[in-house]
Parts: structure tokens; C-alpha cells; sequence
């Protein structure tokens, strides 16, 4: 009887590991309308496709490149304060992404090393983002860990 008991917990946990799916985005476009259709959009799309099928879809996006100014708390007085079609989406951007991070639980991951060279502190940064030493790091722990990456360059 142990035995059985046994198996079936060992089935019941090995099903459970194979239900959660794993993604990491590698964001470095500087693109509005990109970021919205593959982030803000494409996430919660897969996100609720995986879902239907009874599977979780565990998210990280790892944050360098151009994709520095979708993070900033104030894009106005920012290196980004030019970015007139940025300053126009920051408000609904900000409550989307955060909402991101809440309702899916995805993990924002940003780059520390190329923050200065972007002309920004940390404190700059959405407080729900989390450093990493450098991208390429992120992108490596990530990939290790199972996850299938994602490039949105474009």
C-alpha cells in the first residue's frame, strides 16, 4: 500500500513540474509599438493560452538596449524627456507594466551595467524591477534554468 501511495505521489509531482512553461523575452528594442504588441500584448496572450491549456507560463524579460526608457518612473526628466510619443504613452505604459508584474507575476529583470552609460541611477527605475549584474548573466541563469528564449530586438 506505501507503495502505491508512494507512486502516486511521484506521479502527481512530476505532473505538476511539466505544467509550467518557461519564457524569457530579451528586450532591447526601443520600439513603442513593439514593446506593446510582444510585451504588454504578446505576454498576456500567451499567458492566457497557456492557461486554457491547464499549463502555467512562468515569464522573465531581461531589460537592455534601447528598452531602458519603458522602465523609467519619470520619462520627462529623463534622458528620454525628447521622446514625445514615449511622454504620451508613460501613464498608461506604467500601469500596464506594472500590472505585468502583479496579475501575471512576470519578472522584470534590468541590466545594471549600462545603466550609468544610459545616463540613469537605479532609482530611476520602476521600484518593481529587479538588477541583474549584466544581461548577458540574466540571459544565461535563465536559459539554464529551462527557460526558451525569446529575442524582441525589432
Amino acid at each position: 500500500m506505501k507503495k502505491i501511495i508512494l507512486f502516486m505521489v511521484l506521479t502527481l509531482m512530476l505532473s505538476a513540474e511539466s505544467s509550467v512553461v518557461k519564457v524569457v523575452f530579451d528586450l532591447t528594442t526601443n520600439s513603442l509599438q513593439s514593446f506593446e504588441q510582444k510585451v504588454l500584448k504578446g505576454i498576456a496572450m500567451n499567458k492566457e493560452h497557456y492557461e486554457g491549456s491547464l499549463k502555467e507560463l512562468e515569464v522573465a524579460v531581461v531589460i537592455h538596449g534601447g528598452a531602458y526608457k519603458f522602465f523609467v518612473k519619470e520619462p520627462s526628466t529623463s534622458p528620454f524627456k525628447d521622446d514625445k510619443e514615449l511622454i504620451a504613452a508613460h501613464a498608461t505604459f506604467k500601469k500596464r507594466i506594472a500590472s505585468m508584474a502583479d496579475t501575471y507575476d512576470v519578472k522584470f529583470l534590468m541590466c545594471r551595467a549600462a545603466l550609468a552609460g544610459n545616463k540613469l541611477k537605479e532609482s530611476d527605475i520602476y521600484d518593481f524591477v529587479a538588477m541583474l549584474p549584466n544581461s548577458t548573466i540574466g540571459l544565461i541563469d535563465k536559459q539554464n534554468e529551462g527557460f526558451a528564449y525569446i529575442p524582441i530586438d525589432k
